[in-house]
Formats: C-alpha cells, structure tokens, sequence
C-alpha cells in the first residue's frame, strides 16, 4: 500500500480539497503518518512511515498498531482517548520496532478521524523520528538545568551564573525565595560546584525543633547536660567538617541560637551542650529562609549583627508565577521521574488543556505544588493521558488562576495569612495534609504556620 492507497483512504475526507493536492502534501512530509481504523489496525501509511519503520505499507496493512511498539510501549490508552474525546495528543514520546531487530524513539501526535455525517472512521498518527534527539538529550539539557534546577527563564540563567561564581568561594550564602522555590537545590548546586563537593552536605530544618533541641541539635552535647543525654553527641557542625552546613529556615531561630550561630560564623569554633570547650569546625554555611527578614530585624527578632552575617552574598530563587515558560519543563522533568519512581513502561501525555490550567495557575506553592499536582494527575490517569479531570480540584476549578480570586496572596506572617490558614483547617477538619494541599503549601510549611499563629481545633 503506498502513497496512492493512502490518498484513496484520506479522499473522503476531505471533499474540500483536490486529491493531487493532498496527495502532494503527504508526499513532502518528513514525519511517518499512519491511518488507524477504530479498532486501532493500521489502514494506510506514507513513505516517510515505511522509512522510519524499515517495511512497506503492504506488509503492514491491517496489523494492530500496538504490534509496532510492543504491549509495554504501545500508547494504546492515547489512541482510545482520541477516539473516545476527539482529543487530539502531542508531544508523547515511547519507542518503536524499526525493523532488523532495531529499536528507536518516536514522537507521536494523534488527532480523530471523522466522516462528514460525523462517522468515527479512526484516526491519523504522526511519527517523528527523535532517537538522535535522545541520545544527544544530556548534551542539549544542560543550557535548561543547573544540577538539579531546571529552568530556561532568564531568572534561572542569571541564577545559575550566580551559583557558578559564588560556588567556588568560601563566602556565607543566603538564599532567599517563598516555600516551594528549591531553595535546597540552590544549596546542592553551590556545595557541588565547590573545592568542598567531595565533603558531606548536612541540611537542617531550623524551624522543626525547639530552641532547645536545636541547639542541641547543630552543636552537639556531653552526656548528662540534661535529661535524656546519656551519650555524647557530636552535631550536625561537626558532622559537616570538611563540607557544607544547609540552615533552612533560618529566619525562624531564637535569638539565643542566634547568639552562638554568630559566634561559629566569626570564629569557627562550636561548643556543645554542657560543654565549654571550644571545637573548631571547617564548615561553610549556607543558610535559606522565605521571611521577611529585615521586618525581623526591624521588629527586634533577629539580630542585625546576625543577618549581616549570614548575608554576605544574597541568591533569590524566583518563584513560579514569574517564570511560567518553564512550566512545560518543570512538568516534563517531574513526569519522567514519577515514571522510573513507580516503574511505568512510558511517560503519559500531556494533553494541552491540562498543560493550559498549569500555565494559568498562580503556584502558591510553586515548584513543590506543581509536582504534587502532576502526581496527583499520575494516579488518577492510571497510565493514560493526563487529562484536566486528573488535576487536583482547585487546578479544575480556576482557582488560583491568573486574576482569579487567589491571584493576590495574603503577606506573610500576617492577620489576612493567619485566617486563610485557619479557614483551610476547618474546611478539612484539621487534616493537615489536605489543608497544605488546599493552600498550595508543603505540609511542614503548614505545620510551621500553625505554631507560629497557636492554631488549635475547636473542642
């Protein structure tokens, strides 16, 4: 079957338009094209597909398409979905027999095929031929990525050039960005692009522990400095000697911590708990924080000597909604690693009204939201397209959209915060996971809020 049998398929179809013309058409596309009957059997095919799949269309006339790709590979629930919704599907990307045992990469793009009584009479598959696209991938990537940041927005490639000339430097970083950012990542990319990157990497959550127990926590104590020490323990400075000490959350220490945090940053040395022996660490501190800090400082909760300490070279992480061109990566990126996460033969499409609803959200929750959303996507799909039906309710809903009624976010550490908060934890009878969903925040995030505004259920 080859170039002529295919017009005689498509003719009907398109009573508009000269034969020749369509013909001429078919015949200069560089992707394969494949005419699917509805039961998904392949009825006709163009040169550029006899190419790419190494047989004629006569050998092929009438055979499942799934046969092409293999069970595990074939985007059998893509097809379905066309033809169920008329959807059409771009950009899903699986791997195909090419013949002669051969196995390649293929880009696929379905739209329905319908009579003009509106007869379903199958559909049409584009093939493009990425397997060099690929293999190069890494190599082409690396301009989208720092380490484990993607981006291509030019926020994220003068952040990049930041982290690459600071990296090299012994100077104390603060890293700046609302929850959800990757400020953690930044943290990473500077450690690894240092004369440190072979040392430990030591991340502490200053906002998880008392006053008490962090400090016991970055310092270490002698056994019996209080109740329940009955060891020695060493600290997380100590067990960042030689590497990189990650303070996030550092807007949210006591001012006594404070107080011995700045000694470490001026002289070098800790002393534990119970101890008064100074210990010299070799330890470079990186330290994050969403907060408003020089409110901090007006307010007397943070001391200025300290926050010019830990100040000395400043990096702010952009927040989502000020880079939505990344979106599209950000998603393709998450998907990929949910599919080798949970073992799945291929990664799902994207279909463009879901990916519409994700460039419209605002992203209180920025980067970590939008995973969380696309998960949430994963497993309701079931292996299929992602469709709008799969999001999260408050994706479907608008909510959240530009202009919409969440478009404006309350300050923080505000009155406007505190009652969103607490209406949230009402509305999910104080199921602070749903409640962290709901508000677009990550569930430690939401836990920190709730101490920090003494939050409690009604009895």
């Amino acid at each position: 079957m080859g170039i002529g049998d295919l017009g005689s398929a498509l003719g009907g179809l398109v009573g508009t338009v000269r034969q020749d013309s369509l013909l001429g058409l078919l015949g200069a596309l560089n992707e394969g094209l494949l005419v699917l009957d509805p039961a998904l059997d392949i009825v006709a095919m163009n040169r550029a597909a006899e190419a790419l799949l190494g047989r004629p269309a006569a050998e092929l006339s009438g055979t499942p398409v799934c046969r092409l790709f293999g069970e595990r590979a074939c985007p059998r629930d893509v097809l379905e979905e066309t033809l169920r919704s008329g959807m059409p599907i771009v950009d899903y990307q699986t791997t195909v027999d090419l013949g002669g045992g051969r196995r390649g990469h293929v880009l696929l793009r379905s739209a329905p095929l319908r009579a003009l009584d509106g007869r379903d009479l199958g559909l049409a598959l584009l093939l493009g031929d990425v397997t060099e696209v690929t293999d190069l991938r890494k190599l082409v990537t690396g301009r989208d990525r720092y380490g484990r940041l993607i981006g291509r927005d030019p926020r994220m490639r003068e952040l990049y050039a930041l982290i690459g000339d600071v990296g090299g430097s012994e100077a104390t970083v603060l890293i700046r960005g609302e929850s959800g950012t990757g400020k953690e990542l930044v943290a990473r990319a500077l450690h690894d692009s240092s004369p440190r990157a072979n040392g430990p990497f030591v991340a502490v959550n200053c906002s998880a522990l008392t006053e008490h127990l962090l400090e016991s926590e970055l310092f270490g104590h002698v056994r019996g400095a209080f109740t329940g020490a009955v060891s020695d323990r060493r600290g997380r400075f100590a067990e960042a000697i030689g590497g990189t000490i990650f303070l996030d959350e550092i807007g949210d220490i006591s001012p006594v911590v404070q107080v011995k945090l700045l000694r470490v940053l001026q002289e070098r040395v800790v002393e534990r708990v119970g101890d008064n022996r100074p210990l010299p660490v070799d330890v470079r501190v990186v330290s994050a924080t969403h907060r408003d800090l020089e409110g901090l400082v007006a307010s007397g909760r943070l001391r200025e000597d300290f926050y010019y300490r830990i100040k000395v070279v400043t990096l702010r992480v952009p927040p989502l909604r000020e880079r939505r061109e990344d979106i599209p990566l950000l998603a393709t990126h998450a998907l990929e690693r949910f599919v080798v996460r949970d073992g799945l033969p291929v990664t799902p499409a994207l279909a463009e009204p879901t990916l519409a609803l994700l460039m419209a959200h605002t992203w209180p929750g920025n980067v970590r939201e939008l995973e969380n959303a696309l998960d949430h996507a994963l497993v309701l799909a079931r292996g299929g397209p992602l469709l709008p039906a799969h999001l999260p309710p408050e994706l479907r809903s608008g909510a959240g959209a530009r202009g919409g009624p969440s478009a404006a976010r309350p300050p923080v550490h505000s009155a406007q915060e505190r009652d969103l908060i607490e209406q949230a934890l009402r509305a999910t009878g104080w199921h602070r996971t749903r409640a962290a969903r709901r508000l677009g925040i990550d569930r430690s995030t939401l836990w920190r809020k709730v101490r920090e505004y003494g939050l409690e259920p009604e009895e």
